[in-house]
């Protein structure tokens, strides 16, 4: 048997069911109160959760370094800005500081060289390996009678680097701006010829030949600004060209008679 629900039982069932929900609420109405309290509290602890959440997705704040940031003192200027004034110190002998032997030199020269030429024109016509040094910001040239301005790049570079740091020096020392002097540079073996007729102590075998090394007066010196008439100048030299042979990048020798430092690069 069927139990067929029609149109007017649903309708008499559902005013029944409410009916009693309304007679609920009347008689209890703690329910209610419960149930409201109950959605309000699942409310806020949803908000607490998505706070906490959001707490911790805000990347954590790193404390700044609260070790001051130390200042190395200036070579250069003093507290006020001021230019210091470097001290001279020179080296405390010559010889000992430059004592490189052509012998030495020649194991350099050998090995950074050009080959030799025999004369001069060979030189002029054939220059392959060699750069100009005639014209530079940092020193000058004597006009050279039994040698040629050219060098070998390397050697080049390393004049141009004892130039500029001999510029340096003058400034940081406080002395007037002089440029060095380059009195030999490449030689040809007629040019050696030469010069050991009038220099029994020149070389048959000299580096010169090899356009690695040059000669650079200790005596004379162009000013730029003020001439400076001591031996300021060659102790400032000295110190440039003993720091470039520590650091491994030239061979050195204090020519007595020549009055010239002899380097070649290494």
């Amino acid at each position: 048997m069927k139990f067929k629900v029609t149109k007017n039982r649903y309708l008499e069932g559902f005013g029944i069911v409410v009916v009693i929900l309304a007679l609920v609420r009347c008689f209890f109405p703690s329910v209610a109160e419960q149930k409201v309290s109950v959605q309000e509290g699942a409310e806020f602890d949803s908000v607490q959760v998505d706070q906490q959440r959001a707490a911790t997705d805000v990347p954590e704040k790193k404390e700044p370094d609260s070790k001051p940031l130390e200042i190395k003192p200036s070579r250069f200027f003093d507290s006020a800005g001021n230019i210091i004034k470097n001290k001279i110190l020179s080296v405390n002998n010559y010889k000992e500081a430059f004592p490189d032997t052509n012998d030495l030199q020649m194991v350099a020269a050998q090995k950074y060289g050009v080959p030799p030429m025999e004369y001069r024109a060979d030189v002029e016509n054939n220059k392959t390996g060699l750069v100009y040094i005639g014209a530079n910001p940092y020193y000058d040239t004597d006009p050279m009678t039994r040698s040629i301005p050219y060098l070998v790049p390397r050697a080049a570079t390393l004049l141009n680097d004892i130039g500029r740091a001999f510029f340096d020096s003058l400034q940081v020392k406080g002395l007037p701006i002089n440029r060095f002097i380059v009195t030999s540079a490449t030689r040809t073996r007629e040019d050696v010829a030469i010069l050991r007729r009038h220099n029994r102590n020149a070389t048959e075998n000299s580096c010169h030949m090899y356009g690695t090394t040059f000669d650079i007066s200790y005596t004379r010196y162009n000013p730029i600004s003020t001439p400076v008439r001591d031996d300021q100048l060659k102790w400032v030299l000295s110190e440039v060209l003993r720091d470039m042979r520590e650091s491994e990048r030239c061979y050195v020798k204090y020519e007595v008679k020549q009055s010239c430092f002899h380097i070649t690069t290494r």
